[in-house]
C-alpha cells in the first residue's frame, strides 16, 4: 500500500492506493485561508499538519490492515508558499500564499537585482511566487527577516513535521525563482538577488527518490508496521501530472482546482517570460514542463456561489449537460489578479453585458466560459496546441465545463477517472517509486477516460468571436481595478 498527501489551499488530501496503483481510499480535512488586508492571502502551517494528520488517522481508522502495509508516502502541495522558521524552527510569522499579491513591487527590483533573473529562473518574477515575498518581508518586517534562517514550502513543511528531514524536490523548487531550473540547482545569483544564501534553503531531491522516513511517533499514531519511505513528493501540479500519467514530452492537461493550470511535458528547459508562461522541472528526473497558470479557476465557480447564496450543485443544474452557444454575459475570472499571460497581481473581475432580463443561469454560464476563455489566453500563450486534453480538478466533475471547454479550446477534452485527486494520487505514485524502485513508465500509468467530448463546430466558431470580444475586456478591468 501506498500514501498520497496533498497540502491544498482548501483542503488537506490523503489517498490510499494498493499495488496496482488504484485508489483504495480517500479521506480529505478543510483549510482556511485568512485575508487580513487587500491582496493578502495567508495560512498557519500548522493548519496544514493538523488537517493532514486527521485525514490520515480518518484512514488509519477506516482501513487500520491497509495502512499498517503502507510502504511508501508521497506528498505534494500548494507551491509558491513562504513558511519562515527561526533558528529554533519556530514559525515566524502566517504563510504567505501562493495567490498574495502585495509583492508586487518588490518583483522589479529582483530582476533589477540580476541581469540574467529571467534567463536563470526561466520565468517573470511575479507576487505569486516566493522569492518576492521574502523581499517583501526583509522591507516590511525586517525584524522577521533578520531572524530567519529557513524557507521552506508548504509540503516542505508537513514532511518535516513528519519525519524531521528539511528537504525540497525540484518541481516545487522551480516556483521560488531561486532554482537555476536548467540545472536543477539552487541559483548562488537568484539568491543573493532575494537577499538570501544556500544555508537558508533546504537540501534538494527529486521528487521519486527516497528522502526520509515517517517518524516513528507516526508510525505507531497510524499502526503502520514499519515507518514508511517518505519521498521527494512534487508541487500540486507536478503531481497532478504524476497521477494523470503526463510523464511523456507531449502529453497535456487542464487542471479546474482552486487556481487553474494548462500543462505540458517538455523534455528540456523551455521558458516563455514574455508571455508568463511558467518554465519548471517536473518531479521526475531529466524532464520538464510549462504551464500556464490561472489564479480563479474552480475558485470562481466557489465564489458565485457563495455570493449568489447556492451551492454549486444547484447552481449548475438548471444548465444541463449542454447549452446553444455563449452566454450574452461575459465574466473576466480575475478575483485574485491573473498570472498568464497578463502578469498582473491587481486587476479584478468584472461582469459585462448584464441587462433587466439578466437571471443566475446567465451570470453561471458566464463564470464557466470565463474560465474556459482563461484557459484559451494560456493555450495561446504556450504554442502549439495538443490535439487532446485531459481534464483535472474540481471542475472535471462538470460535464457542461468540459464540454464547454472542448469548445472554446477547440480540442478534445477527456474526463478521466479520479480526476479529483490527482494530486494526491501522484504524490502516492511518488511515494511508490521511492519505496519500491520501480520506473515511472511503470508507475505513471493514463487514467481510464470516463468521457470524451469533441468541439461542436457551430459552437466552437461562436465561442471563438466570444473569446475575442472578451479578450477586450481586459484593459477596462485594468483601468477599473487602478
Amino acid at each position: 500500500m501506498f500514501l498520497g498527501i496533498d497540502i491544498g489551499t482548501s483542503s488537506a488530501k490523503a489517498v490510499l492506493t494498493d499495488a496496482d496503483g488504484a485508489v483504495v481510499a480517500v479521506a480529505s480535512r478543510p483549510c482556511t485561508v485568512s485575508r487580513p488586508h487587500p491582496l493578502w492571502s495567508e495560512q498557519e502551517p500548522e493548519d496544514w499538519v493538523a488537517a493532514a494528520v486527521a485525514a490520515v488517522d480518518e484512514l488509519a481508522a477506516r482501513l487500520p490492515d491497509a495502512v499498517a502495509d503502507v510502504a511508501g508516502i508521497g506528498l505534494s502541495g500548494q507551491m509558491h508558499g513562504a513558511v519562515l522558521l527561526g533558528h529554533d524552527h519556530r514559525v515566524l510569522r502566517p504563510a504567505i500564499l501562493w495567490n498574495d499579491g502585495r509583492s508586487h513591487r518588490q518583483c522589479a527590483a529582483l530582476e533589477a537585482a540580476l541581469p540574467d533573473f529571467r534567463a536563470i529562473s526561466g520565468n517573470i518574477a511575479m507576487p505569486g511566487f516566493t522569492a518576492p515575498k521574502l523581499l517583501w518581508v526583509a522591507e516590511e518586517e525586517p525584524e522577521i527577516f533578520a531572524a530567519v534562517a529557513k524557507v521552506l514550502l508548504p509540503k516542505a513543511y508537513v514532511r518535516w513535521r513528519l519525519t524531521g528531514a528539511m528537504v525540497e524536490e525540484m518541481s516545487d523548487a522551480s516556483g521560488t525563482l531561486w532554482l537555476d531550473v536548467a540545472k536543477r540547482d539552487w541559483s548562488d545569483a537568484l539568491l543573493a538577488a532575494g537577499r538570501l544564501t544556500r544555508a537558508h534553503m533546504p537540501e534538494l531531491a527529486e521528487g521519486s527518490a527516497p528522502v526520509a522516513r515517517l517518524s516513528a511517533d507516526f508510525a505507531r499514531r497510524w499502526g503502520m508496521k514499519t515507518p514508511p519511505v517518505v519521498a521527494g513528493g512534487a508541487g500540486d501540479c507536478a503531481a497532478s501530472a504524476v497521477g494523470l500519467g503526463a510523464i511523456t514530452p507531449g502529453d497535456a492537461f487542464l487542471s479546474l482546482g482552486t487556481s487553474g493550470v494548462l500543462w505540458t511535458t517538455t523534455d528540456r528547459f523551455l521558458p516563455n517570460p514574455a508571455l508568463a508562461v511558467h518554465a519548471f522541472c517536473h518531479a521526475l528526473p531529466g524532464v520538464w514542463h510549462q504551464m500556464g497558470v490561472m489564479l480563479s479557476a474552480a475558485a470562481s465557480l466557489a465564489w458565485a456561489a457563495a455570493t449568489l447564496g447556492a451551492g454549486e450543485a444547484e447552481l449548475l443544474a438548471p444548465l444541463g449537460d449542454a447549452v446553444d452557444g455563449p452566454s450574452p454575459v461575459a465574466f473576466l475570472p480575475y478575483l485574485s489578479g491573473e498570472r498568464t499571460p497578463h502578469n498582473d497581481a491587481t486587476v479584478r473581475g468584472l461582469f459585462a453585458g448584464l441587462s433587466a432580463d439578466t437571471g443566475r443561469d446567465a451570470l453561471v454560464q458566464a463564470v464557466l466560459e470565463g474560465v474556459a476563455f482563461a484557459a484559451r489566453d494560456n493555450l495561446v500563450a504556450l504554442g502549439p496546441a495538443p490535439a487532446a486534453i485531459d481534464l483535472a480538478g474540481g471542475g472535471s466533475r462538470s460535464r457542461l465545463w468540459a464540454r464547454i471547454c472542448a469548445d472554446v479550446l477547440g480540442l478534445t477534452v477527456h474526463r478521466i477517472e479520479d480526476g479529483e485527486v490527482g494530486a494526491a494520487l501522484g504524490a502516492a505514485h511518488l511515494g511508490r517509486m521511492a519505496a519500491t524502485g520501480e520506473d515511472a513508465a511503470t508507475v505513471c500509468r493514463k487514467p481510464r477516460r470516463l468521457e470524451s467530448f469533441t468541439p461542436d463546430p457551430a459552437r466552437a466558431e461562436a465561442y471563438s468571436q466570444a473569446w475575442l470580444r472578451w479578450r477586450r475586456l481586459y484593459p477596462l478591468a485594468k483601468e477599473f481595478a487602478s
